[in-house]
């Protein structure tokens, strides 16, 4: 073969010991550009002097001009230190998967002096810590309610100066310490509840026992009886966990069934989990690569990725190819386990029927990706591009107003996610206190009522957030977002008649090209939004038109129109209701009076074509 390796790192190669370890192959200023892991690092790093290999590991060793290494004493703890660096220092020739369905984490806010529990979709490099992904989703809120109540650490996003009269319901409840109010708790005693999550967050409950254990004993010996007997019932409810999870495992398999499908150098990895015998969720992967790579490669490089960040590690991996370094796997996720685990290549029987079914749902999420990658994949390049976002957006969420004169002022609320609306998610907000037309008010309110719902029920965060309006309504969504504290949600206005695109810190409007794929795709989420503020603003309306005039009919007072509402649900449906459905509340004559009054005119809803917005 045509040797791609320059002399330096040639002789560097060639001087490597016969010891477990990594290696790092860097550029000319030092970047590290791909880190592989060795049982024998000279016998591994040599296979780079006479291939084959494949292309994406060719144009590394062009770029290559020095190799480090770290010795190690295991090959499961080389396969530990690979990991680790793959993770902080992120070599662009490392194979690293997207999760397009962004399975949700728990985040501890360690950077906070009284860190916080968060529900978030995303992992960002902001110092916190983060434990998942959690499957099914729902564990994951369970999770938060099991941190809150054994540890009581907070949820909430305030500010903790101490300097709150008082504290809120969850201290009242034991869910949390109570950090905002002075002399509830102290850094000390909250830095430790944190420590204990983390450990049991973790899956290390064993450490945690034995800990908890240790302060029980401190306390009684220091006749704090109160604190004993509370940690002693921590340790029970623990341990009751612990048991839990044990007899679920004990009762059927605890496994991860993997199927993998290439072609054009891209990839999808499926992951059929199953707990206690049943198939709990399905994750899918994606890889978007130059050439083909080999899945061997692929999933003996991803699968410490993916047990890195996750307490739940499982009995058995159930694998369609054998991987390099399949041992040293199993070691190093029995370590984390505190049991074997077991990493299998069945061949024939059910479980190899199961990595068959996990295969033909990895080529079914193939074509179902990549198929809507061809329609959307430009446009959220162009956003990524143009809006300087870090990360390819997945999900999108948009806002417009809708009102008639300043009456019946309705907020809309559409999602765009992974390539299609998905109007499950729709929602919409009844504005209230404003006095007259008031746009920007209306945004703001709407913005902070949606988010401060997600931030308590632990919900999903988009990753852009689109206003229908310019700098003015931009600015009312932003101030809503900074007081709830989540400001590094992107957010970006699209305004009408000339297509504007306002950003946060810029301060001339951004102009696209009209063919531009990212523009028009915010168009098409604009558009959906001003469709259903119109159509929910609509029906509030004609909601309050029906009710002002049977307000207004003779002989209906509050107990009638109580009555009515409660039989026929609201004043559409008594406008619909017939004159004989209306008698046995009102009477013949009465109903008859009703049944006249409400028949909508010929031009009732004149002038709801053009609602202001």
């Amino acid at each position: 073969m045509t040797n791609l390796v320059v002399e330096a790192v040639e002789d560097a190669i060639r001087a490597l010991p016969d010891r477990p370890g990594i290696y790092v192959f860097r550029d000319a200023r030092g970047k590290p550009l791909y880190v592989g892991k060795a049982r024998s690092l000279r016998k591994r790093a040599t296979s780079y002097l006479r291939g084959p290999f494949d292309a994406r590991i060719g144009r590394m060793l062009m770029e290559a001009r020095r190799l480090d290494s770290v010795l190690a004493d295991t090959e499961a703890e080389a396969l530990a230190l690979e990991n680790s660096w793959i993770k902080t220092k992120q070599p662009r020739y490392n194979i690293r998967l997207r999760d397009d369905k962004t399975y949700p984490y728990l985040k501890l806010t360690l950077r906070d002096d009284y860190p916080r529990i968060v529900f978030t979709r995303r992992i960002v490099r902001d110092g916190g810590e983060y434990f998942g992904p959690y499957l099914p989703a729902g564990l994951a809120r369970r999770a938060i309610k099991l941190v809150q109540k054994l540890f009581q650490v907070r949820v909430c996003h305030i500010e903790i100066d101490g300097s709150l009269p008082r504290p809120c319901l969850y201290h009242g409840m034991r869910r949390c310490l109570g950090p905002c109010v002075e002399g509830l708790t102290d850094l000390d005693a909250y830095t430790r509840a944190v420590d204990q999550a983390k450990l049991f967050l973790a899956g290390r409950n064993d450490q945690l026992l034995k800990e908890l254990k240790g302060q029980m004993w401190a306390a009684s010996e220091a006749q704090d009886f109160e604190e004993a007997a509370r940690l002693r019932d921590l340790i029970a409810e623990v341990e009751e966990i612990g048991a839990r999870r044990n007899v679920a495992s004990v009762r059927g398999e605890d496994v991860d069934i993997y199927g993998i499908h290439s072609a054009g150098g891209n990839v999808a990895v499926t992951v059929l989990v199953m707990r206690g015998g049943q198939v709990m969720d399905r994750r899918e992967l994606f890889w978007e690569g130059e050439d083909e790579v080999d899945p061997s490669v692929l999933l003996s490089e991803v699968l410490p990725q993916i047990y890195d960040v996750t307490p739940f590690v499982p009995k058995e991996l159930h694998l369609p190819v054998p991987i390099e370094g399949g041992e040293a796997l199993a070691e190093w996720l029995g370590e984390k386990k505190g049991e074997r685990v077991y990493v299998r290549f069945p061949s024939r029987g059910q479980k190899a029927d199961r990595v068959a079914l996990a295969v033909r749902n990895a080529e079914m999420a193939f074509r179902r990706r990549f198929r809507a990658e061809g329609r959307s994949s430009a446009a959220v390049r162009s956003l990524v591009k143009h809006l300087d976002l870090g990360e390819r957006p997945q999900r999108i969420e948009g806002f417009d107003i809708s009102h008639f004169q300043g009456a019946q002022t309705v907020a809309s609320l559409v999602v765009w996610e992974e390539g299609r609306m998905r109007k499950g998610d729709y929602r919409s907000f009844n504005i209230r206190d404003l006095d007259g037309p008031d746009d920007f008010l209306a945004m703001n309110q709407a913005v902070a009522r949606r988010y401060r719902r997600v931030l308590e029920e632990v919900g999903v965060m988009p990753d852009l957030i689109l206003i229908d309006g310019g700098r003015g309504q931009l600015n009312a969504a932003l101030e809503a977002l900074s007081v709830l504290g989540v400001e590094e949600t992107p957010v970006v206005g699209l305004a009408k008649r000339e297509e504007e695109l306002y950003l946060p810190g810029r301060p001339m409007p951004l102009r696209l090209e009209r063919s531009d794929p990212g523009l028009q795709l915010l168009q098409e989420i604009r558009d959906e939004s001003h469709r259903f503020a119109v159509a929910r603003h609509r029906r509030r309306r004609k909601k309050a038109t029906l009710r002002s005039r049977l307000d207004e009919i003779p002989g209906i007072g509050p107990k009638r129109r109580r009555q009515l509402l409660t039989r026929f649900g609201s004043a559409a449906g008594v406008a619909a209701a017939s004159q004989d459905e209306l008698a046995p509340i009102l009477g013949p004559k009465l109903a008859m009076r009703v049944s006249t009054q409400l028949i909508p005119s010929p031009d009732e809803g004149a002038g709801d074509e053009s609602p202001d917005s």
